[in-house]
This record gives C-alpha cells, sequence and structure tokens, in this order.
C-alpha cells in the first residue's frame, strides 16, 4: 500500500520547515512509469534567497531507521558558513523512499534499486558537478553506490560508521542477528518500534525526549515502519542474499575511487564498530580519519561532525584537488619505499648491522631473587633481529602491516621491534601504564593485524577483543593456545627464519615505522605516528647532545626509551621493575642494573625517581659506588622540582643531572641542566623552566586571548604567555586516525618557518612562556586555563606558590563556575595526608591565600591528587576541577 510523501510537523527542534521540500522524481527498474514523491532536506532555496553561490552540493543519504533530521545541524552549519563569507555549500539531505517522510512504496528495495532510486533523485534535482556524498550506516553503501555511477559529477566522499563488507566467517553484529531471527523480524523492526528505540538508545550521552520524538515522528504506525523491517532483511549474510552482489561490486569499486574521503567515526558503535573502519581505510588509504573516542553510532548526534565536514571540504575539496594527504596514511605496501641518502641520514637498525659480529653486551636483562643478569650479545642480537624478520615475513607480514607489542622492555621486545622495523612492519607501542581501559582503547583504536604478547597480553586480547593475529612469546600447551587463539609462537618464527634473508625490500626514510601513544593524562591516550626518518632523527639529537657512543651504556626505567639502546649501538639494561608501574623501582635496582652494565646514562621517570630518592637508605657501600660512575642523569615526561632533582643527583654526584621537556609528540625539544635549574629559580618567572631549544630545534609561543584561545600569531618574544608550538626534525608525522586532532596541532603554523626553511611544527597544548635569555617556562596545559574575568590564569605558577606553604606536600589551582568568569581553587594535598577530603582547616587556608598570589575562591585538602597512571606525577586539573564544582555546590565531598 502506497502513502504520499508529506513534509514533516511543525517544531521539530532545530528543523527549518523551509529546507523542506517533496519532489516528483520518476521511477526506475521496477518503478518505471510511476512517479515517486521523495522528502529532502534542501538548502539550495535559501541560498538563492541569499544571493550567494554554491560551490558545490553535499548529498547526504541516512540509513536505518534514522531520516534527513540526522543531517540538521550541517544545514544549519553549512548555512552558517556561507553567511560568514566561506565557500558555500547546497546540501540535499534525502529520505530515502520508505522511510522518513518520503513515499510508502509498498514495494521491496533491495541495494539494487535504492541505488538507482538515488540517482533518479538526483536526476530530477538537476545535480550537478561537484558532488560529494555523506553516508551513515546502510546510507554509507548507497551514498557509495551513486558515486561509483557518477564518477564525473563527484568531488569527494565522507562516510559516518558504515560498511561496505563484512569478513567472511564472522558473524554479525548481534544486535543484527538478534532482529534478523526467525520469527523476531516483523515483530521487532515493523509491528514494533523495538528496533528503533534501540537504535535511538545508543546515543551517547541520551538524546533530550524532543530530539527522540523527532527522530520517531515519520515511524509511528506499522505501516510507516515497513521500510525499517526491508531494510534489516536487505543485510547480505552470505553470498546467496540478494544483495551480495550488488554489495561486493561496490566494495570493490570503492578501491578504484581516488577522490577526497572523510571517514568520521564512533568506536562505541556496537554495529559498526572499528574492523568495518579498519576495511575503509585498507579501501581509501588515502582518507582522512577521525576516530571520536567515546562515541558511538549516532555519530552526528553525539559530536561536532558538522564542524569536521566543513573544515574538511575547506582543506580538501573546495580547491578540487584530489591528494594523499600528510595526515593519514594507508597500508604503505601500495607504495613504493623512498630510499635511504646521506640527507636522510641511515636507519634505524644501521649500529645493529655494523655490530652483527660483535661479542659484546647489547642487552642486560635484570632477574629478581639474586639471579644472575641475562646477557645478550650484539651478534645474538642481530642474529635473532634477523631470524624474526624472516620468520614474521614467511607467515605473511608485511611492510605497512601493524604489529601490537605486548612485551616488557627487554632483550625479546628490542628483537621483535627491530625484526619488525626491518621488514618495514608498523609496531604499535601502547604500555601496561595506560591501565586496562586504556590499553584496550589504545589497541582496538589502532585496529592492528598482530598482537605479540606474553600470556598476559593475550589473554586480555582474547577476553577483551582485541583484533589481529597473536603470537605467543612463549610456548603454551595445545589447550591453552588454543583457547587464546595463538597462531604461531615467536620461537617457531625463529626457526622459520634460520636458514632465511630478511626481505631485500627494507622501508625507506618516508614510510611509517611506529605508532606510539601518549599517556593520555588530559584524555584518551592518542597514537603519535613516525616513519623511520623521524626515528632516525630522534636517535640522533639524543646522540650529539648527550654524546652518546657506543661504550656509554644505557639504564632507563622508562619504557618508550628501552627500545633506543640498539639504535644507539650502546648496550642496554632495564632495571628489575614492574614497568607500567613507575614507583616500583629502587634506589638499590638502579645501583644493580648501572653494577651489572656499567652505564655512565640512567635515565628515569619523575614518579621513579620519587621512589628511588625514597629507597637511597638501602643502598649498601657497592651500591652506591655504582652510582658515582653515573656521568649522565635525564628524567623527562612530567615536571620534577628542584629539591627531588638535587636529592636524584646526591645519589649520582658526577653525574650531570638533565631534565628535557617533550611530549610523545616530539621527545626531545629543550633542556637544562640541574646548574641551570638553580639559576632560574632566583627568576621571577612564573612556571617550570624547561631550558633553551636542543641542536636545531626552535620553541615559539602562540599568544592567548582573553578568551584562553591560541589565536595569536607565534613569537619568540619575551614574556608572552600563549601555547608552545615546537618545530624539530623528529616531530611526529601525524596522529592515527585523528584528522581533526592533527589539523588542530599544524593549526597557523604554515608561515613560521624561516626564509628556504621547510619545517616541521606542533601545537603542545602546553601553556608558557620565554624568558629573555630564550628559556622556555611551562605553566599549564591549555585545557587548565582559567578564564576569569581579568582574563585567562595559567596554575602552574600560583601552585608553585602555594607548595610553598608549610604542611602542603603538592597542590593543583583549578577553575569553577561560568567560562570568562571562573574562580580559582587550590586543592591541596597535606604532610602528613589528610583523613578525608574537603575544606582545609582555617589556618591551611590562610597561608595558602597569602602565598597563592592570586584570589582563591576556596581551599579544598585531599588524601591525594589524581594522576595520570603512566608517569604517576601529571595531576588531572579537569577532573578535580568538577570536583571542585560539586564540592562547593553542597555535595558530600568524596574522593577526587
Amino acid at each position: 500500500m502506497t502513502r504520499r510523501a508529506v513534509p514533516p510537523p511543525a517544531g521539530l527542534p532545530g528543523l527549518d520547515p523551509g529546507w523542506s521540500r517533496i519532489v516528483a522524481v520518476p521511477g526506475v527498474g521496477p518503478d518505471a512509469g510511476v512517479t515517486r514523491g521523495w522528502h529532502v532536506l534542501d538548502t539550495g532555496p535559501e541560498l538563492v534567497r541569499r544571493g550567494v553561490d554554491a560551490v558545490g552540493t553535499i548529498l547526504a543519504v541516512h540509513g536505518n531507521p534514522t531520516w534527513s533530521y540526522l543531517w540538521r545541524r550541517l544545514a544549519a552549519r553549512s548555512l552558517d558558513a556561507a553567511a560568514h563569507g566561506e565557500p558555500a555549500w547546497r546540501l540535499v539531505a534525502v529520505d530515502q523512499l520508505d522511510m522518513g517522510f518520503s513515499e510508502r512504496t509498498g514495494a521491496d528495495r533491495p541495494l539494487a534499486q535504492r541505488v538507482p532510486d538515488l540517482g533518479a533523485l538526483t536526476d530530477a534535482l538537476s545535480l550537478s558537478a561537484p558532488v560529494v556524498t555523506l553516508g551513515h550506516d546502510w546510507g554509507g553503501v548507497i551514498s557509495l553506490g551513486w558515486a561509483l555511477e557518477h564518477p564525473s559529477s563527484l568531488a569527494g566522499v565522507a562516510l559516518v560508521n558504515t560498511a561496505v563488507h563484512h569478513p567472511p566467517g564472522v558473524p554479525i553484529p548481534a544486535p543484527l542477528r538478534l532482529a534478523r531471527a526467525p520469527g523476531v523480524l516483523a515483530g521487532a523492526t515493523s509491528a514494533t518500534t523495538a528496533f528503533l528505540d534501540t537504535t535511538l538508545a545508543l546515543a551517547r550521552p541520551a538524546l533530550t525526549d524532543e530530539a527522540g520524538a523527532a527522530y520517531r515522528a515519520p515511524y509511528l504506525s506499522a505501516a510507516r515502519r515497513a521500510g525499517i523491517r526491508g531494510f534489516v532483511a536487505d543485510i547480505p549474510v552470505g553470498p546467496h542474499h540478494r544483495s551480495f552482489s550488488e554489495l561486493e561490486r561496490i566494495a570493490d569499486g570503492v578501491r578504484g575511487l581516488d577522490v577526497p574521503a572523510l571517514l568520521m567515526w564512533g568506536p562505541e558503535d556496537p554495529i559498526f564498530g572499528d574492523r568495518y573502519l579498519d576495511d575503509l581505510v585498507d579501501r581509501l588509504p588515502h582518507a582522512d580519519v577521525h576516530r571520536f573516542e567515546g562515541a558511538g553510532h549516532l555519530l552526528a548526534e553525539e559530536e561536532r561532525c558538522a564542524d569536521g565536514l566543513m573544515a574538511w571540504l575547506h582543506d580538501d575539496v573546495v580547491p578540487l584537488r584530489a591528494r594523499v594527504p600528510a595526515t593519514s596514511r594507508g597500508p604503505a605496501a601500495q607504495v613504493p619505499p623512498s630510499a635511504w641518502s646521506d640527507a636522510s641520514g641511515t636507519p634505524i637498525w644501521h649500529a645493529l648491522d655494523q655490530r652483527s659480529d660483535d661479542d659484546g653486551t647489547a642487552i642486560v636483562q635484570m632477574t629478581s631473587g639474586g639471579r644472575a643478569p641475562r646477557r645478550v650479545s650484539w651478534h645474538q642480537l642481530h642474529d635473532r633481529v634477523r631470524r624474526l624478520a624472516a620468520g614474521l615475513h614467511r607467515v605473511g607480514v608485511r611492510r605497512g602491516d601493524r604489529v601490537s607489542l605486548l612485551v616488557p622492555p627487554g632483550p625479546t621486545l628490542s628483537a621483535v621491534v627491530y625484526a619488525c622495523l626491518r621488514i618495514g612492519a608498523v609496531v604499535v607501542v601502547a604500555d601496561a601504564g595506560l591501565g586496562v581501559r586504556g590499553l584496550t582503547r589504545a589497541v582496538r583504536g589502532s585496529w592492528p593485524d598482530v598482537i605479540i604478547g606474553e600470556t598476559r597480553g593475550l589473554t586480555a586480547a582474547r577476553v577483551l577483543g582485541w583484533p589481529g593475529m597473536r603470537i605467543s612469546v612463549a610456548r603454551l600447551p595445545k589447550t591453552a593456545a588454543a583457547a587464546l587463539g595463538i597462531s604461531h609462537t615467536l620461537g617457531e618464527l625463529a626457526r622459520e627464519g634460520y636458514d632465511a634473508a630478511a626481505p631485500a625490500d627494507p622501508p625507506g626514510p618516508d614510510d611509517p615505522a611506529a605508532i606510539l601513544f601518549t599517556s593520555g593524562s588530559t584524555g584518551a591516550a592518542k597514537g603519535v605516528a613516525y616513519t623511520h626518518r623521524q626515528l632516525s632523527a630522534l636517535r640522533d639529537l639524543l646522540a650529539s647532545h648527550f654524546g652518546v657512543t657506543g661504550e656509554t651504556g644505557l639504564v632507563t626505567g622508562f619504557a618508550p626509551f628501552a627500545l633506543l639502546g640498539p639504535a644507539l649501538g650502546t648496550r642496554s639494561v632495564t632495571p628489575d621493575m614492574d614497568v607500567s608501574s613507575p614507583r616500583t623501582l629502587t634506589a638499590p635496582a638502579v645501583a644493580a642494573a648501572v653494577q651489572a652494565s656499567g652505564a655512565e646514562m640512567v635515565f628515569l621517570s619523575p614518579a621513579a625517581i620519587l621512589n628511588v630518592v625514597d629507597t637511597a637508605d638501602a643502598l649498601t657501600a657497592e651500591g652506591r659506588g655504582a652510582l658515582a660512575g653515573v656521568q649522565t642523569f635525564l628524567s623527562t615526561g612530567a615536571p620534577i622540582s628542584q629539591g627531588l632533582l638535587e636529592s636524584a643527583a646526591a645519589l649520582m654526584p658526577n653525574a650531570t643531572a638533565h631534565t628535557p621537556y617533550g611530549m610523545t609528540e616530539c621527545l626531545l625539544v629543550t633542556d637544562i641542566t640541574l646548574a641551570g635549574v638553580r639559576d632560574a629559580a632566583g627568576s621571577r618567572d612564573a612556571g617550570v623552566c624547561v631550558g633553551v631549544p636542543i641542536g636545531a630545534n626552535r620553541v615559539l609561543v602562540s599568544p592567548v586571548d582573553c578568551d584562553g584561545r591560541a589565536t595569536g600569531r607565534a613569537t619568540d618574544a619575551p614574556g608572552v604567555l600563549g601555547e608552545v608550538v615546537v618545530s624539530a626534525s623528529h616531530v611526529k608525522d601525524h596522529y592515527d586516525r585523528l584528522w581533526l586532532t592533527d589539523r588542530e596541532a599544524v593549526r597557523e603554523t604554515a608561515g613560521l618557518d624561516s626564509p628556504g626553511e621547510t619545517r616541521r611544527w606542533h601545537r603542545t597544548g602546553d601553556v608558557g612562556h620565554l624568558d629573555a635569555h630564550g628559556r622556555l617556562w611551562i605553566e599549564g596545559r591549555m585545557p587548565h586555563l582559567i578564564v576569569t574575568a581579568h582574563g585567562p590564569l595559567a596554575p602552574v605558577g600560583t601552585e608553585q606558590r602555594v607548595e610553598r606553604v608549610e604542611g602542603v606536600r603538592r597542590a593543583a589551582v583549578v577553575g569553577v563556575g561560568p567560562h570568562g568568569l571562573r574562580q580559582a581553587v587550590a586543592i591541596v594535598e597535606t604532610t602528613p595526608a589528610a583523613r578525608r577530603a574537603g575544606l582545609a582547616d582555617p589556618l591551611l587556608t590562610s597561608a595558602v591565600r597569602n602565598a597563592a598570589g592570586t584570589p582563591l575562591a576556596a581551599v579544598l585538602a585531599v588524601p591525594g591528587l589524581p594522576t595520570d597512571i603512566r608517569h604517576n606525577s601529571k595531576i588531572d586539573r579537569s577532573r578535580l576541577s568538577v570536583w571542585a564544582e560539586r564540592v562547593l555546590a553542597g555535595e558530600r565531598p568524596g574522593a577526587p
């Protein structure tokens, strides 16, 4: 039974009735000779009314069971952009036949019919080039089908949580299996609103009652929900399904699309998870990709997708130039490797090759229980790397494949890392310090092809559903190996590669090498992608600045740097500790590692140093003697106080103490010695002095405006508060599958190079200033700026003054109240520790206020300040701000 197309009812939130129109469309295929009524949202007439010429059209196609209402914010955003003089895009958002407020045809409409249906509509609208398609859910497939049929009109494709291919042998997602079950389909999709209700409930956060009612408005009766049932029935569950061949045609055709592409994704979607994103990235390796961590299926409702799409149109499509973006990389196997030259340096494994016949010690593995350390020679390490590289290649690991490593620092991890790098596989390093939840997000977000791990890591991979072929470090009983889904062991791979050479085509300098995850101290951990050129540049800078030679030796309690020993051509050792918990490191363990390796350089994280200093009394005379042989001591990863640095230096009296500044995106930026820290202590500058740029690195500051945004042109003028902007040869290549984040990180940096330079820049998110001596002072993070009625206030300077108050161990200064009128609040850890969280006692409050140097709305005391997991030292000020708001609003104070 047919029902004609009608406009939506008035009053739906966010929907301008002026955008709605009914279009009469001649039918195609089985509909030939019949005219169908389509409801569409079309901003074209409004642009004409305003006298604005559109640069192109966005053809937006919804999925099941939504309708064009899904794109209302994009309609408003595109018109707003036009009003502000930006390139104007017309939006045509369709209601597919039998859906939304379009005609109910009463006919069966499989995928092979819906693609020409959409073509008939665009013909009726006389849609001409350039057109950018946008699709969600089933609308993604249909929009791609249209794109393949209209190559001369196509300017780009954008997709949101959809799929064009389902791997054979893998069940379709559970909610869809349930909806398709015999006897359930009609009841779940058309007879009741169950399928509709379940889909709308996927929104994170929940839809408002008004928005939920708007989505339900076209589907108030069973007859009007027949299209929902038809879409679910049309899911191709196997090669014999009627729509399987059409889906395969579209999936294969997508590989040939060479127009700009954008993939926006909600990874918490129980239907279209990261598995389908990875498949699309494989088919569209040039696509810009952004995963909105924590978001789900209804991404357009949960995140600012409209802003992301408009930014992408401005960057990639308005110039109408197809390109492979520098901020996204697909499988490198499709790109011939570039060659190493004098200009690009030497590969990261160069020193390992140079010492392949050396029987000297390369790695020392410390053991507990009084057992002798395990020593691995350069010859042994090189041979193991060669054999593992050949073995990995024999089982199908190729250049560009992602390999997630769940192995603690030591000889095994080093051998696996360099084997992967040698064959061009991309190592994914997300250490256990992220915690189970953070590690799961990292692994699933990077969607590795291979996971190599010990039993604990592989068990987590199995239980938590991490992707990838699984390779075990150790041999396990057959039943355990089968339960964990293990395909191979490292021993088997080494035997496979015993008499084989590593692949003859090693990766070049611009090939992807690694994805290193940030600590997650200011949000979800981000994957930072490096090329081989950038890793080699980091190695060279570290070697030159700190004078590392083959005989230096390196003791490191910081997992990422434990892997640099073989690259530097110097022996390395990780002390006996739990690397996922820096505070487990003790002074005797550091001394034992130095003694076992004869190392002259020690590299520790701030949290590790704290416990090393606290356990110094346990050092023996022999241990103190070993530490006296250390020549260089480094601590990086988080700020470290002068007092703590002096206490650590006292344990290594002959060492020059350094505390370099950097971040995962650019691991070494500036450096300052203990002598420099002491000299800076006499300055009136606020913040933590982190020294001057290393080597050819550059540091500028982008001034913040009165609203707390870094909008000013980056400068090296002293005394300017703003966001720290850095440049270095080893700065990251891009953020993995975080295109919008990467775009923001390079915002307004294109013109910062000196004449004749081509530098790469990165906005750090740190707040600080440069002084008259060119030294950088860090004053907090951009999200932690407190925007008061008198302008932005950076927290660190006030925190430092508060921490000088007797009885205060650590302090955090956060803002409460509305943006622009926020008030500063001090939250302190006390000595002795407070029994419970709440208002500080009057005497302490008075002392803190007198010392702060800025008005404080309140002083709160807590037993302990929340910190990040990896460093155990970066205070979570955002979390504390929310907690302080609740406490001062009268809620019972619990732990922050």
